[in-house]
């Protein structure tokens, strides 16, 4: 951020290849494909706090997935209150969500792959600092703090999985979930690229809400089927 000039808001980023309006709602396609959202966050939150069918062994785990299906959940209604009117006032309703959930899987991994207590620290320093990113971008009109958490996330996630060994099975699907939130970022860089090769279907953009829904579905069924594989004190 030191070496980095201020990235002001842009009117240019609230406009969406596919802004049409079908039956009174406005930019439909973009509202409607952020219900998959709330399809998985609620039932994952549900399950993640009963603690009856998820693989969850520490306290800090379950506060870990409790934050990031409770955000999961929030994201279908703050990005579908965006998208009906997108502007610089609302646009903070569809970021909070997301960064609340890199954040609280940054923190998983650490809790689970490395130490619970540093986790758990990790875990409320980052959503501390997801508040104070937004006042910023509201009080500076700077989005570089917000910008750090879409960067930092794909960086250290993949070298976390790399560099510790799992404690559970199944931990292929954090791979997969990584490659299915890459994908999502670089359909909404190609937004109207991909709405013009679809003959102008469906847009980068709401293919980006759809795989960023596939993200929670793919850890949902990590948590449902694995097992414990290296015994580690709470």
């Amino acid at each position: 951020m030191l070496v980095t000039p201020r990235i002001a808001h842009s009117h240019a980023l609230h406009l969406f290849a596919d802004m049409r309006n079908f039956l009174g709602v406005p930019n439909t396609l973009n509202v409607l494909t952020t219900f998959p959202f709330l399809l998985v966050g609620v039932p994952g939150l549900v399950l993640c706090l009963s603690g009856c069918c998820f693989g969850i062994s520490l306290r800090g785990e379950k506060w870990g997935w409790a934050f990031f299906y409770a955000a999961t959940a929030t994201s279908a209604f703050g990005s579908a209150y965006y998208h009906l009117k997108p502007d610089d006032d609302r646009v903070v309703w569809d970021k909070l969500p997301m960064m609340t959930s890199a954040a609280s899987l940054l923190s998983i991994l650490v809790i689970e792959r490395i130490d619970e207590q540093m986790g758990m620290s990790c875990l409320f320093s980052l959503i501390t600092l997801v508040l104070v990113s937004i006042a910023c971008e509201r009080t500076f009109d700077d989005l570089r703090l917000c910008m750090m958490f879409h960067i930092v996330p794909c960086i250290v996630i993949p070298a976390l999985l790399f560099l510790f060994p799992p404690k559970y099975t199944h931990s292929r699907f954090w791979f997969c979930a990584t490659g299915f939130y890459l994908l999502a970022k670089f359909e909404a860089i190609a937004d109207k690229k991909i709405y013009s090769a679809s003959r102008y279907i469906i847009s980068g953009h709401s293919l980006e809400h759809m795989c960023l829904a596939m993200v929670p579905i793919i850890l949902t069924v990590m948590l449902w089927f694995r097992s414990i594989k290296i015994a580690r004190d709470s």
